[in-house]
């Protein structure tokens, strides 16, 4: 069966900067739905009319990854506001930010913790990969068609490729 919209498609793949540098692996087949949004539009495209045991090698312009980084996404937080165990790596959702942050974060992004410091906490709302072209390497393992079901939620609800909240320790660009 050849990739169309409306399928189910599982993938793998390594996903590299444009050095070389493994960004993330992934080894065991991971299902995703085709117009959804479980995938990058750019990837969706690339694999139209592929079937399985298909690689693809794709170089991907930040614009068509994880978009362009935006400085005016970053932000200097009191670090009062926020819990007694913060690391640098967790996730806020900007639309349930602790009260006393800013009001001028956006909602609809996630903000990373990147810094911590005595009396502020650095909240960055970019992709960790924003502003990185990236190469991945994919294999297509199976394709089949989607179900009724998976149309009407519109994902697979992998998560990958989307910035979601993270809890403490996780720290997967997927």
């Amino acid at each position: 069966m050849k990739i169309t919209p409306q399928c189910v498609v599982a993938l793998t793949w390594t996903l590299k900067d444009t050095l070389g540098d493994v960004l993330d692996e992934l080894d065991e087949p991971v299902e995703f739905l085709l117009g959804g949004n479980d995938l990058l539009a750019s990837i969706e495209e690339a694999v139209q009319g592929h079937a399985a045991g298909d690689t693809l090698e794709l170089h991907l312009e930040p614009e068509n990854a994880f978009g362009d980084y935006d400085e005016n996404l970053v932000f200097l937080e009191p670090r009062s506001i926020f819990p007694a165990g913060l690391e640098e790596g967790m996730t806020f959702d900007g639309a349930a930010m602790p009260a006393g942050a800013t009001a001028q974060i956006p909602p609809e992004h996630i903000y990373t913790v990147t810094d911590i410091y005595p009396e502020h906490v650095v909240l960055d709302g970019n992709h960790p990969l924003g502003g990185i072209a990236i190469r991945l390497a994919l294999k297509v393992e199976s394709v089949r068609e989607a179900t009724e079901q998976e149309v009407g939620q519109g994902s697979l609800g992998t998560g990958f490729f989307k910035l979601q909240p993270l809890t403490p320790g996780n720290d997967t660009l997927h």
